[in-house]
């Protein structure tokens, strides 16, 4: 989920209880749910929420840290776990892959990948100081070293021009119309690095198909994969989730490019 508000916040002695107790009832816990464990502080709304893939014996867990007085950047969305969801699924696709997940907020897709052994760089806009701090944390606290990196859409600083994903991800990034153009020429850009890359993401039925079907043409994109979001999640997760969200796969369209 692309990040969206401000006030960076640390974590409480509290919250660091709330995470141990947290572990002691994880076993008790059906794979492929998710539980929560909230701040006794009235003041900070942190919570640890865990998102489980697979059987118990086989699958992984994820510690995200979310903020519930956050307004958009730094909570779980259903698109988000969809989207993860999609990735474990697809699990051997990301061995080994190269990948990025673009306005990543709290970064589960990416850290999924990361899980299953891709190389991964979460990315959220350069001026949201609080949400990139939140990556690194949620990077440790699962063991995982993932590249963090402040990336505005439609802005060409350096570290952009180092990324080559063979893999790009993105959460509901598909939310302001306003910012459609500048991702779309991100995503552009990243896949023209690698012609055989793919951008894959997850999105609400809310965001305009005409207008994200105008920029595909403008930008030389295709779609070559189109699902319900529902169409693949286990039972017992998509009772727990609400919405009309779609999964789309989209790379560079080469007729239009040559």
């Amino acid at each position: 989920m692309a990040s969206r508000n401000k006030n960076k916040r640390c974590k409480s002695d509290s919250e660091s209880q709330s995470e141990e107790e947290e572990d002691d009832v994880d076993s008790s816990i059906e794979k492929g749910d998710k539980i929560s464990a909230e701040s006794s502080s009235n003041q900070d709304m942190t919570t640890t929420s865990r998102h489980y893939f697979g059987s118990i014996e086989g699958g992984v867990s994820i510690g995200i840290i979310e903020n519930m007085k956050e307004e958009y950047g730094l909570f779980v969305w259903p698109s988000s776990i969809i989207l993860a969801e999609y990735v474990w699924q697809q699990k051997s696709r990301f061995l080994g892959a190269n990948v990025v997940e673009l306005g990543a907020g709290t970064s589960l897709p990416g850290l999924v990948a990361a899980k299953v052994g891709a190389d991964v760089t979460l990315s959220d806009d350069l001026n949201r100081s609080e949400v990139l701090d939140n990556m690194r944390r949620v990077c440790k606290i699962n063991d995982l070293k993932c590249q963090v990196l402040g990336l505005t859409w439609g802005v060409w600083d350096a570290p952009v021009f180092d990324l080559y994903p063979n893999i790009i991800l993105g959460a509901d990034v598909l939310y302001d119309t306003s910012a459609f153009d500048d991702l779309f020429a991100t995503v552009t850009f990243l896949l023209q690095k690698r012609p055989d890359s793919v951008f894959i993401t997850t999105y609400h039925n809310r965001s305009g198909h005409h207008l994200i079907e105008f920029l595909m043409e403008k930008w030389g994109l295709k779609c070559n994969k189109l699902l319900d979001g529902f169409s693949f999640m286990p039972s017992h997760k998509a009772s727990n989730l609400s919405g009309n969200i779609q999964l789309a796969e989209i790379v560079l369209d080469t007729f239009q490019c040559e």
